[in-house]
């Protein structure tokens, strides 16, 4: 299946900054560009402190002892990626309702995804860093 290009993405590079994603959602059209910005709250609040914001992939991510979430508009919806495919099968039941693919969570682009659901994932990908990082180092 063909993928759709996000055409809320300028053609121009991005800085892979927090401007970076303050320029994309300035690109977003309404009502994808209000919802975007609640996911983009509403996962703030749910990541430590010291993560990360800037574009990776070419859309807004976040990074916490690596990739975190992503999100995204696209000409008929909106989409989170939590940047791990398997917890969208761990949490099969809770999405039902939402639209899934390898990977990818869609949403209207008129409702943003519920809050609870948003930072439950958000906690889960940092627990997941977090023991993959704590990993890493005993490795060495």
């Amino acid at each position: 299946m063909r993928k759709t290009p996000n055409p809320a993405a300028p053609k121009a590079k991005l800085a892979d900054s927090a401007d970076g994603v303050d320029a994309y959602l300035a690109n977003v059209p309404e009502p994808a560009r209000t919802t975007l910005q609640k996911v983009r709250a509403t996962i703030r609040s749910a990541a430590p402190k010291d993560a990360t914001e800037g574009i990776s992939y070419g859309m807004p991510a976040f990074r916490y002892k690596g990739a975190l979430v992503g999100y995204a508009a696209f000409k008929s919806h909106c989409s989170f990626f939590p940047m791990q495919a398997s917890l969208i099968d761990e949490m099969k039941e809770e999405l039902k309702n939402y639209r899934t693919a390898k990977g990818t969570l869609q949403f209207p682009q008129d409702k943003p995804l519920p809050a609870a659901l948003l930072k439950k994932m958000v906690k889960l990908r940092v627990a997941e860093n977090e023991i993959r990082s704590a990993t890493k180092g005993r490795k060495s």
